[in-house]
């Protein structure tokens, strides 16, 4: 059993022999660091929000109102964190969530990232948009569990051979993200006019696919803009239909979650759909400004499927008290995104494992200090609405 709690002994030891941790253990303070650290193009576009950061500040606020109200004498010393979820083995309910171009933060990008979550065994889910190759991420991760993400191309024959190549490289299950079939409004990365893309950076994934380069008179090492105006038409500005759904099916034999979801009936409509899985998301902030705070209708989309299909939450998660409270209002797993990117930033491999392993230190810590000795035992009751 993993007592990721260790962490925090860890760190005051250290202290015997006058060290300190190699970055800051506050999610606050680790953001403030990253923005020193990076130039404001790279810095923004992960923290950057779309429009006046609305949505981005609600996902914050939401936390804030809810409470955990601790328990006495529940004989917690000693917990169980881990977790079933869609096939994979958790050793606590954390998955990394899908964030692209990681090298923009870091050379090694997402090989780092996979790494550092092989290590703990937490699943690292893959960008479409990844500075690197599925095979090399793959590679990268070993045998740990590894879940693929689909920004979904408009051509049917690129999507296919996309979604063959990460079943092939043992990627299990695929989640799609639905609120991001064109790009919104983003002042920090217009005030730079930065998307990495149009630098051919997080393009890795289909440049390398034989698909998308049957499409191309030359190959992206010889003609890089007119690969890179392909990649433009392929991957933005197209909407679907539930009914499209079937495509992925059929190209897809493991579990499918959406990405996304922000109202039970989108959420019923994903049980019709037949998927095995949601995520209650709005991309962090990143895509409609003045939109609902994601935990505000968590606790609605989950009374409304949560026996039906797994519900998975982000946006805004920071702390182990995040976790508990996203899991105490109908989460099965939460998926972290920009912390770890952010200690990507400061240490590559060896900064995303010390973010991890804080945050799933403070959950540890904070799940037992408020008396439960499992997820399973976190539900309403737990919380009061401030």
């Amino acid at each position: 059993m993993t007592s990721f709690a260790a962490y925090q002994n860890e760190i005051y030891l250290q202290g015997l022999a006058d060290n300190k941790p190699p970055f800051t253990t506050n999610p606050d303070e680790l953001e403030a660091s990253a923005r020193e650290r990076l130039g404001p193009g790279p810095f923004w576009y992960v923290a950057g929000s779309a429009g006046t950061g609305a949505t981005a500040r609600a996902n914050r606020e939401a936390f804030d109102r809810w409470r955990i109200v601790p328990r006495m004498l529940t004989d917690a010393t000693t917990r169980h964190l881990g977790t079933s979820l869609l096939g994979t083995e958790l050793p606590a309910p954390v998955l990394l969530a899908p964030i692209g171009v990681q090298s923009i933060l870091h050379p090694e990008g997402e090989l780092a990232t996979a790494r550092a979550a092989a290590e703990l065994g937490v699943p690292f889910i893959l960008s479409t948009a990844s500075s690197h190759t599925i095979e090399d991420v793959a590679e990268a991760a070993g045998d740990a569990a590894r879940w693929f993400q689909l920004y979904w191309p408009n051509d049917p024959d690129v999507c296919a051979s996309i979604l063959d190549r990460a079943r092939q490289a043992g990627f299990t299950v695929l989640v799609v993200t639905l609120d991001t079939w064109t790009l919104a409004w983003r002042p920090h990365d217009l005030d730079q006019s930065y998307l990495p893309f149009l630098r051919g950076v997080g393009t890795a994934i289909p440049f390398s696919d034989p698909a998308f380069r049957a499409g191309l008179a030359a190959p992206p090492e010889e003609d890089l803009p007119m690969a890179i105006l392909r990649w433009v038409q392929l991957f933005t500005g197209t909407d679907r239909g539930w009914d499209q759904l079937a495509f992925l099916r059929e190209h897809w034999d493991g579990p499918i979650v959406l990405k996304g979801i922000q109202h039970p009936d989108d959420a019923r409509k994903a049980v019709d759909a037949g998927v095995s899985g949601i995520v209650v998301s709005n991309h962090g902030g990143r895509q409609v400004d003045g939109a609902v705070a994601s935990l505000d209708v968590l606790p609605e989309i989950a009374e409304a499927v949560g026996e039906q299909v797994e519900v998975l939450f982000d946006s805004g998660v920071r702390s182990g008290a995040d976790v508990v409270k996203a899991l105490a209002l109908g989460a099965k797993a939460v998926l972290l995104g920009r912390p770890f990117a952010y200690g990507l930033a400061h240490g590559g491999e060896v900064g995303v494992r010390h973010v991890l392993r804080g945050l799933l230190a403070d959950f540890d810590l904070t799940l037992g200090l408020s008396g439960h000795r499992s997820p399973a035992e976190l539900n309403r009751e737990v919380l009061r609405r401030r």
